[in-house]
């Protein structure tokens, strides 16, 4: 059943779009969450957090007159209740049914969908390089992006193709020019929006490493090596390579003050090994991870913040709101970053999440050996990332 194939609720109820509900949630607000996708989906993906209490009661549970009285059981009447759905014309029905048997409902404006658009800007505030570092931060699916600017000029790192007019109305409102777009990898998890930007006029940059791995149109970018630099107004943007997760995986030490990892390091876990060469290859990326980490990555001053290109519900954010560390305190709290290297190549290997949904065609629309329209690519890259090696996080053990 469509979205738009819901009748209109016979009673009017009040609607809340998605930045409003995530505001809720971050002040600590006590939420209540009806969820009314199927439970595949729920299981899946879905609104959490330690002050969101979550039900899951699909849709079709509500399309009879009569709904039965162990389905209204489930749902509280003693507060307010956010109903949801994938599109926001199910949630809408629903909320309608149960505002006409007395609760205190509203529904999610365009469902998961909307709450897939969140998009927020953070600033770095322990950045203390040239210029000014944001953070971006996609929260249903914990995707991270890294804008730089400084005197006129700006850069974008794991920018993705949903937000390409945002990057571009974002750098109008500071007063720069968008300069470059760059990616750290071939993503598994989203659609990446360095070659819309590169169409725009931004210069788009892709890992020189990355290209082995069939990129059909690097012929069209910049490629860069290790060790290439890259000037946004005073400061300076290097290329580290640091592979493990992907081959071709590449960190930008962004003016020697923070390390973009990529899907390399997160502050609450490592990389998974498995997204390129299959669990056959995963022990062998494992060790090309570790070599990185020891030789690359943990050998900056332990004052370099470590940003990642995700977030997992198991990440704490820092008193500045965005998901940056020190690498000195990751060291210190994350036992997988001092054990030696059979240890760590069998700790990541033992407790991987179920591979990103559609990863498969999310990494040849990357490469450029599948073409898909805006829609298709919003739709492919929907629910959570999985791109950390564990599910739960490893920093505080």
């Amino acid at each position: 059943m469509n979205a738009d194939d819901f009748p209109t609720p016979d009673v009017d109820v009040d609607s809340v779009d998605p930045e409003s509900l995530k505001d809720r949630i971050d002040a600590g607000e006590d939420v209540t969450i009806l969820d009314t996708r199927m439970g595949s989906d729920y299981d899946e993906w879905r609104i959490d957090g330690e002050n969101v209490t979550s039900i899951n009661v699909p849709y079709f549970e509500f399309l009879e007159d009569e709904v039965d009285d162990d389905v209204l059981d489930r749902i509280p009447d003693d507060r307010e209740v956010t109903v949801l759905c994938a599109k926001g014309g199910a949630s809408e029905y629903v909320a309608g049914t149960l505002a006409e048997r007395g609760y205190d409902v509203d529904h999610l404006e365009d469902g998961m969908n909307g709450w897939a658009s969140i998009y927020e800007a953070v600033e770095v505030d322990r950045y203390d390089g040239a210029g000014t570092l944001l953070q971006y931060q996609r929260p249903s699916s914990g995707c991270l992006g890294y804008l730089l600017y400084d005197d006129g000029e700006a850069a974008i790192i794991d920018p993705l193709r949903a937000f390409t007019d945002r990057y571009l109305d974002d750098a109008d409102e500071l007063g720069v020019d968008l300069t470059y777009a760059i990616d750290t990898h071939v993503h598994a998890d989203h659609i990446s929006g360095v070659r819309d930007l590169d169409a725009e006029g931004v210069e788009g940059v892709i890992p020189e490493a990355a290209v082995d791995r069939g990129v059909t149109y690097a012929d069209e970018l910049t490629t860069a090596e290790d060790g290439d630099t890259f000037e946004v107004g005073d400061a300076t943007i290097e290329t580290v390579h640091t592979p493990g997760h992907t081959t071709g995986m590449t960190s930008y030490l962004v003016d020697e003050s923070l390390l973009a990892t990529g899907d390399g390091l997160f502050i609450e876990s490592v990389a998974r090994p498995d997204l390129e060469e299959g669990d056959e290859g995963a022990p062998d990326a494992a060790r090309m991870l570790y070599e990185s980490l020891q030789e690359r990555v943990l050998t900056l001053p332990d004052d370099t913040l470590i940003g990642g290109a995700h977030f997992s519900d198991a990440a704490v954010p820092a008193d500045d709101g965005t998901y940056t560390a020190p690498i000195g305190e990751l060291v210190a709290e994350m036992d997988a970053l001092t054990m030696d290297e059979d240890d760590f190549v069998d700790l990541i290997l033992s407790d991987m999440p179920p591979r990103p949904a559609n990863y498969e065609d999310i990494i040849a629309t990357n490469l450029g050996q599948n073409a898909v329209d805006d829609e298709e690519a919003f739709t492919l890259e929907l629910g959570p990332n999985n791109c950390a090696a564990s599910q739960d996080s490893l920093a505080g053990d």
